[in-house]
C-alpha cells in the first residue's frame, strides 16, 4: 500500500510539472522529439537570445502555426511584459469591430438665433467630434462654407464645443517631460494637425537661417498661427544646433541654438481646442465674417442649425496613417470614440473597457490597458497570448484591411513599410513581415504576421523589456523575423538568416518609435 501511494504522488507530481511547463510557455509537455526544422528554428532563436545585453534584461518570444495553433516556440510566453506601441494591436482592431470601417468623424458650424439678411444674430458654434485628420485648410473649408450660406457677421460669440470627449487631455501615467512632444499631445474633440500624417494636435515650427552669419534666424510655423508665441533667441551659425522646447503648461516656445540650414520641430500645443477654434476664426475672416463676439467654450443646444459639416475620411483609410506611422493621437481619440459610442462617454476609462473586453473575447485574458497607444508604462500584456489573439483575429470579416495596414517590412514606400520600412530588406522578410513594431526606452516590441518558407502562415510576438545597451530591434527581431521567413518544417535552414545585423540608417536606438522622430528617419 505505501508503495502504491508513493507511485501515485510521483505520478501526480509528473503531471502537475508538465501543466506548469505548459502553462509558462516552456514548450509542449510531450516527449516527442520535434521535427528537424523545429529543433533547428528553436536552436536558431535560442542564439539569438543568449545575446549578451539580454542577460539582465527580460525577452519574451512566441511562435506558433496560425494555421493549428501550435507553439513552435516559446520564452517566457506566460508572463506580463510592457508591450510599448504593441498596445495599438488591441486597440486599433477593438476600433474597427466597435466603430467599423466606415466610421467617420464630424466636424460641424452649427447657428442659433435668427438670420436676418447676412446677419446672424446669435451664436456660431464649432462643434467637433475627435477628428484627428482636420488641417488649416478644412477649417479654412468649413469657413467658406458658412460665407457661402450668406452670413457675413455674426452678433454673439464663436463656442468651441469639445463636449464629445471629456476634458481630461493627457494619458494616465504619461511622462510629464514628454508634454511637449507632439507624440504625447493632448486629446481633444476638437484638434488640428499641421500635416497629412495627421498628428493631431501639433504644430511644426520651422528654424532657417538669416541673412548672415550671427543674424537672428527665422522662425515660421506650419500653420501659420500665432497661437503658439515664439521666443526666438536662435542665431544664424555655421552648423545647425537648434533646441525648440515649448514651456510647460503654456504655449510659449522658446528656441535657443544656431542654425546653418532649415530645421523643423514638431510640438504638440497647449489646450487643442482653444488652437482648433483660432484657426477657425481666422478662417472666417478670411472669408469675409465678421464676429462682434469672444471665443468662448460650451456645448451646442438643441435645435442650432447646421451651417457646415465635415467628414473624415473613413476609419478603413485612417487606419493607413495610424498603424503605418505608429500614431499615438490616432489610438487615444479612437479610445475615446469607442466609450463615447458604447457607454456614452467619451474618456479613457469607458474606452478602455471596450478595448479590454474585446481582448479577452478574443483570447488576451491577462491584459491591463492605461491607455489606447502604450505610452503608459503600466500597459501588460503576454507574448503568449498576444500570439493567440493575432491567429483569433483572421477569422474577423474585416481583417485583410487590418492586416494591410500594419507595417511591412522592407518595403520603403513610407505608406506601405511604415516603421518597417528601413528594416529586413533584400531577406526573405521583406514584403512578407506584417508587423507592429513598439518602441519606448528599455522596451521594444515587434508582433505580426509572417509565412514560412513553407508557405505556412506564423504568428509571432518578441517583447524585450529592461535592456540596457544595444537595440534589440536588428539583432534580436529583424533576426528571428528573418529566420521565421526561412522556416521549413522538415529541413533544417543551410543558410541561417545572419543572426547580428547592422542599425538601419536613421534607425538608432532613441527609445522612441522612429517614425516618431521627425523629419522621420523610417
Amino acid at each position: 500500500m505505501h508503495r502504491r501511494r508513493q507511485l501515485t504522488t510521483m505520478l501526480a507530481a509528473a503531471a502537475l510539472t508538465a501543466t506548469l511547463t505548459q502553462a509558462t510557455g516552456g514548450g509542449p509537455a510531450s516527449a516527442a522529439d520535434p521535427a528537424p526544422g523545429v529543433a533547428d528554428l528553436t536552436k536558431d532563436i535560442d542564439q539569438v537570445l543568449s545575446a549578451s545585453n539580454l542577460v539582465v534584461a527580460r525577452a519574451g518570444v512566441v511562435v506558433k502555426s496560425a494555421a493549428t495553433g501550435e507553439q513552435l516556440y516559446a520564452q517566457d510566453a506566460g508572463k506580463i511584459f510592457l508591450p510599448a506601441s504593441n498596445t495599438k494591436l488591441l486597440t486599433s482592431a477593438a476600433a474597427v469591430d466597435t466603430l467599423g470601417l466606415d466610421y467617420r468623424f464630424t466636424t460641424s458650424v452649427l447657428g442659433t438665433g435668427r438670420k436676418a439678411g447676412s446677419a446672424l444674430t446669435g451664436d456660431l458654434y464649432l462643434k467637433g467630434t475627435g477628428d484627428p485628420t482636420m488641417l488649416a485648410a478644412d477649417y479654412d473649408a468649413l469657413a467658406a462654407k458658412v460665407a457661402g450660406a450668406g452670413v457675413k457677421l455674426v452678433t454673439g460669440r464663436l463656442v468651441a464645443d469639445d463636449t464629445w470627449f471629456d476634458d481630461v487631455r493627457l494619458g494616465t501615467d504619461w511622462a510629464w517631460d514628454d508634454e511637449p512632444y507632439y507624440y504625447a499631445a493632448q486629446i481633444s474633440a476638437l484638434t488640428a494637425a499641421p500635416d497629412t500624417d495627421y498628428d493631431a494636435g501639433s504644430v511644426i515650427v520651422s528654424v532657417a537661417p538669416g541673412a548672415a552669419a550671427g543674424a537672428p534666424a527665422k522662425v515660421t510655423t506650419t500653420p501659420e498661427t500665432d497661437y503658439v508665441k515664439i521666443e526666438n533667441h536662435a542665431t544664424t551659425g555655421a552648423e545647425t544646433d537648434v533646441v525648440v522646447n515649448r514651456v510647460h503648461g503654456t504655449n510659449t516656445v522658446v528656441i535657443t541654438g544656431t542654425v546653418a540650414d532649415t530645421y523643423d520641430e514638431w510640438v504638440a500645443v497647449n489646450d487643442p481646442t482653444g488652437y482648433a477654434a483660432s484657426l477657425f476664426r481666422k478662417a472666417l475672416a478670411k472669408h469675409g465674417v465678421r464676429l462682434l463676439g469672444p471665443t468662448t467654450r460650451g456645448a451646442a443646444p438643441e435645435g442650432a442649425k447646421a451651417l457646415a459639416t465635415r467628414e473624415s475620411m473613413p476609419l478603413s483609410q485612417l487606419l493607413v496613417p495610424f498603424l503605418k506611422l505608429s500614431n499615438n493621437m490616432h489610438a487615444e481619440i479612437l479610445t475615446k470614440a469607442m466609450g463615447r459610442k458604447v457607454s456614452g462617454k467619451g474618456t479613457w476609462d469607458a474606452g478602455l473597457a471596450v478595448t479590454t473586453v474585446f481582448a479577452k473575447a478574443n483570447r488576451v485574458k491577462n491584459v491591463r490597458l492605461r491607455d489606447g497607444s502604450g505610452l503608459s508604462r503600466l500597459d501588460g500584456v503576454t507574448p503568449g497570448e498576444l500570439t493567440d489573439y493575432l491567429i483569433a483575429l483572421r477569422a474577423k470579416p474585416w481583417f485583410s484591411t487590418w492586416y494591410d495596414a500594419l507595417p511591412i517590412a522592407g518595403n520603403a514606400d513610407r505608406f506601405t513599410g511604415g516603421t518597417l520600412r528601413s528594416r529586413m530588406a533584400g531577406t526573405a522578410a521583406a514584403n512578407n513581415v506584417h508587423a507592429k513594431t513598439g518602441s519606448l526606452t528599455s522596451v521594444s516590441g515587434l508582433s505580426g504576421y509572417v509565412t514560412s518558407a513553407d508557405g505556412e502562415p506564423l504568428v509571432f510576438s518578441i517583447i524585450t523589456n529592461n535592456y540596457l545597451t544595444g537595440n534589440p530591434k536588428p539583432a534580436v527581431e529583424d533576426a528571428i523575423a528573418v529566420r521565421l521567413a526561412q522556416f521549413k518544417r522538415d529541413t533544417p535552414v543551410d543558410t541561417p538568416a545572419q543572426l547580428r545585423t547592422a542599425t538601419p540608417a536613421g534607425a538608432e536606438d532613441t527609445g522612441l518609435e522612429c517614425s516618431w522622430l521627425k523629419p522621420t528617419p523610417c
